[in-house]
């Protein structure tokens, strides 16, 4: 077992509170109570009713998520999402304690932008002045847009992307924030990237950046599930003799052709 206020001290080194984007991203516990010491551990994308099952079947001493359990203060979500509110009270009902690191684990050192970073193979990686959570490489050898598009596809291990292909042919520089990051496309453009990858992109920001002539690649959200082989390399480092329980168990929309 391992003292809890060890996880929290390695987890706010790299991973402050302070990172977190904004004040509604309320990162750390979000439910329960800290406990002293823990054996077993349960690492999500996120906390829902599909995964209760895994919850219950697992037992663990702790559960850690990337994107917030409650999103927002307790009172104002509980007393609006319905569906939360019960789901909370059965985890609180197994005296589980719920801790999730979003954007700052996004924007810290050897979080979830590097990890996507080091998938993709980049090199040179550095973070941009205006962005503390994009990170920005460079591919060993150029490739052509298309093909870098079903390369990172593949890498992601999705079922599909959105490629806009109005920039560079060949892509060299990438520029990447994984989620919901596309209205960031601009600092990539200036920062000299061939292509920009992100997600959630909205008609027009989609419209803005093919008038600007520019390569953007919308890939679902879900990419962010390299949180837990992340987490759990940070945690066994600590402990090698923690039981940790990864479980991608979010399914992407049926595409339709």
């Amino acid at each position: 077992m391992i003292e809890m206020n060890v996880i929290l001290r390695r987890i706010a080194r790299d991973f402050p509170k302070r990172f977190a984007k904004a004040n509604h991203d309320r990162v750390g516990l979000m439910t329960g109570k800290k406990p002293d010491k823990v054996q077993r551990i349960l690492l999500l994308l996120d906390l829902d009713w599909e995964a209760l099952p895994i919850v219950k079947e697992f037992k663990p001493d702790v559960i850690i998520t990337h994107h917030p359990f409650i999103f927002g203060t307790r009172a104002r979500v509980l007393k609006w999402d319905e569906s939360k509110r019960l789901l909370v009270e059965q985890i609180d009902g197994m005296a589980i304690p719920v801790y999730s690191f979003h954007t700052n684990f996004d924007t810290g050192r050897g979080g979830m932008n590097d990890a996507l970073s080091k998938a993709l193979g980049l090199s040179n990686i550095y973070t941009p002045l205006k962005n503390p959570m994009m990170r920005i490489g460079e591919l060993e050898s150029p490739i052509e847009a298309v093909e870098f598009a079903k390369f990172a596809k593949t890498v992601f291990n999705v079922d599909y992307a959105l490629l806009i292909n109005s920039g560079a042919k060949n892509i060299k520089k990438v520029g990447i924030i994984g989620g919901g990051g596309s209205r960031s496309w601009p600092i990539a453009k200036d920062e000299g990237c061939d292509i920009y990858i992100s997600g959630d992109a909205p008609h027009y920001v989609r419209r803005d950046i093919v008038n600007a002539q520019y390569n953007y690649l919308d890939m679902p959200h879900e990419i962010e599930k390299i949180f837990m082989p992340t987490m759990k390399e940070i945690l066994l480092e600590l402990d090698p003799s923690l039981e940790i329980k990864t479980v991608d168990h979010e399914k992407l929309p049926e595409v339709i052709q």
